[in-house]
């Protein structure tokens, strides 16, 4: 298929077929990030979109699921996305899930009837990249939404119908009462957006991102990784979401963790209790990354 650049997905969606709706991400200024850095973003043309599905249907025949990427399809006019979500729904009979990431700003953008449009129509989950529910942290890590904007565009999501899959990052903050804070109020936003998903990612600074030079330069300090085994316990007795189905198995978390809250609390947290105490069931740092 046509792509242009980097192409980037959620883990959960390494079944599905990419589609690129929009080139990069239409924020592109978060501290951490290096995703969509070497991109200027821009809207795909509908009718090449539209051609890209016809390849795919000669390609493949039928498909179950479907990601619009890249960073933010959610920002797209929501004609345009109909016309899409109908042409990629009369092209696969076998289609279950059409998936996209959702910007904060861009969802609140849409009325939430256009949201419970994009839903009938058959998007059925939107990736909210939360970060944190910490306003200060937000402001400084430069996501583009306040803590207010990020909860309502969660509410909003999940109000509209989709399967909202949010995703948090461990060690933001760094060491100390500054991450403690942070997870303390990144539970209590969770909390109360009641996302389906969540999942708990671990920083990793990454040359040319904005806070990988503040490290540099000493004016970050980066959390270790029991100062993020720490958080990780931390967001796990705090959350009162039921049922959550929780994840902390990407690639750049310590210690592995799939399942279930409230049910696999427990296990969890003997989990992380085990590592702290002794490092059973590290993964070396050689081998994470985000």
């Amino acid at each position: 298929m046509r792509y242009e650049g980097d192409i980037y997905r959620p883990p959960g969606e390494w079944k599905s077929y990419l589609l690129q709706t929009t080139v990069g991400c239409s924020h592109n200024t978060c501290t951490f990030c290096r995703m969509y850095r070497g991109k200027r973003f821009h809207i795909r043309p509908l009718p090449d979109i539209l051609e890209d599905i016809r390849m795919a249907k000669a390609c493949y025949g039928d498909l179950r699921r479907v990601f619009l990427c890249d960073g933010d399809a959610i920002i797209m006019k929501t004609e345009e996305l109909l016309s899409i979500l109908d042409a990629l729904y009369d092209a696969f009979p076998s289609l279950e899930k059409v998936t996209t990431y959702a910007g904060p700003l861009s969802t609140l953008s849409k009325t939430p009837e256009e949201l419970k449009t994009l839903r009938k129509a058959g998007l059925t989950r939107a990736y909210l990249g939360v970060e944190s529910g910490s306003d200060a942290l937000l402001h400084a890590v430069k996501k583009g939404a306040d803590a207010r904007q990020m909860l309502e565009a969660g509410i909003r999501l999940r109000e509209a119908g989709f399967d909202l899959w949010v995703m948090v990052i461990l060690g933001l903050a760094g060491p100390g009462e500054a991450g403690r804070r942070h997870i303390l109020d990144t539970a209590a936003m969770i909390n109360e957006m009641r996302p389906r998903h969540l999942s708990a990612l671990t920083l990793t600074l990454y040359p040319g991102t904005d806070l990988y030079q503040e490290w540099r330069a000493g004016r970050f300090q980066a959390a270790t990784a029991r100062d993020t085994l720490r958080e990780a316990r931390l967001l796990i007795e705090k959350l009162e979401v039921d049922p959550l189905h929780f994840t902390c198995d990407h690639a750049s978390n310590y210690v592995p963790l799939k399942g279930g809250l409230p049910e696999d609390r427990a296990y969890f947290l003997s989990r992380l209790d085990q590592a702290l105490e002794s490092g059973t069931g590290m993964r070396p740092e050689w081998s994470r990354g985000l």
